[in-house]
């Protein structure tokens, strides 16, 4: 039985034919087809002067064509080996007739839809390739969701750690994150300074103006710690009216001295509060890592703390440089059997195993 098909009804069933005659020149080209090239262009040209057969390779004539018949067919405009088409072919008008080809664009059909700008409806409907690009289309969409919500967990998991490792009325680093730090430096071998902080005459301040007054004070204190720190610099609030400055590679203690002193005079200057003003100033107490052959945390940690007390005991709002032999901070009597203690932590809470410290 023979079904003959008008144009119009083959541009619907399949819009990438092509038919040609018994020489080879094209007849028709489907609306999807002419689409890839000016208009006009197939009808009249020689089909086997506008394409190369990839697969089955050799075929240059209309005879070779039609015995290819049944089989995959592999093929790409001569002036563009990059249209990689895909069809099948049925010869047409009795032994001596043409070929109908019936193509598509196979796996590349989302780089042709864009290089030709394609809809819908240069495809038959029978065409699984609109199903294809909306399973795509959900799948980005999916994955965009998906990517968003990572950056979003992501941004969340950084808040937390920040926050985690940040004192939150001053914004500086607290004792959670000092831990880390020197933790972090004892393992690189990293050299470094302690600069100690603590506040003169604060509590005179929380009792006569106030916990609120108390409070700008101490985010006063921290701004000021900010304007004059140095790349590098860890600035920690240690608790209440202490603050700690770890200097990384600062090892000279005098000669932080000065920027000691500076940090004193900038304290103290009077300081607006709700009601008034008022005046604090800082005892400061430097040591290094430098000083020990080996060093624990708590141990460097009380050292810094011995130099604080060193400075208030000597008349406070001044410096005072560790030293070995110093005495230990009188605001904590059982730094000695602390530090005895701290030398039997493991070494990833900075304390060391087997060995005390080593003073230089």
């Amino acid at each position: 039985m023979e079904v003959m098909l008008d144009r119009p009804a083959l541009d619907a069933l399949m819009p990438m034919s092509l038919l040609a005659d018994a020489r080879g020149h094209i007849l028709h080209a489907g609306p999807t087809l002419a689409k890839m090239r000016p208009e006009g262009y197939f009808a009249g040209q020689d089909l086997f002067g506008l394409f190369r057969f990839k697969r089955p390779r050799d075929i240059a004539a209309m005879a070779a064509l039609r015995a290819a018949a049944g089989t995959p067919l592999r093929l790409c405009l001569l002036d563009d080996p990059q249209s990689q088409l895909r069809g099948a072919v049925v010869p047409w008008g009795g032994p001596a007739g043409g070929a109908l080809l019936n193509l598509s664009f196979g796996l590349h059909v989302f780089q042709a839809i864009r290089h030709y700008t394609l809809n819908a409806g240069d495809f038959a409907v029978t065409d699984p390739t609109m199903d294809m690009l909306y399973l795509v289309e959900a799948k980005s969409a999916a994955m965009d969701v998906s990517h968003d919500l990572n950056l979003r967990l992501q941004a969340a998991r950084i808040a937390a750690e920040e926050q985690a490792f940040t004192d939150t009325l001053t914004g500086l680093k607290n004792r959670r994150a000092l831990d880390l730090v020197l933790g972090r430096y004892r393992r690189q071998g990293t050299d470094f300074a302690l600069m100690g902080i603590d506040l003169d005459y604060f509590k005179r301040v929380n009792d006569t103006m106030g916990h609120g007054a108390g409070d700008m004070v101490l985010q006063h204190v921290a701004r000021l710690m900010l304007a004059r720190s140095g790349e590098g610099d860890t600035l920690v609030r240690t608790g209440g009216d202490e603050f700690l400055i770890v200097l990384r590679d600062r090892t000279d203690l005098e000669a932080l001295r000065p920027r000691a002193e500076d940090m004193i005079r900038a304290l103290e200057a009077p300081i607006a509060v709700p009601g008034g003003s008022c005046g604090i100033s800082a005892s400061i107490g430097l040591c290094a890592s430098t000083q020990f052959d080996l060093w624990d945390t708590p141990q460097i940690l009380a050292d810094v703390d011995a130099a604080l007390y060193a400075a208030k005991n000597g008349g406070r709002s001044r410096v005072a440089v560790f030293v070995p032999g110093m005495a230990p901070s009188q605001k904590d009597p059982e730094a000695k059997g602390r530090r005895l203690l701290a030398r039997t932590l493991p070494p990833e809470a900075g304390g060391s195993v087997t060995d005390p410290p080593l003073r230089r």
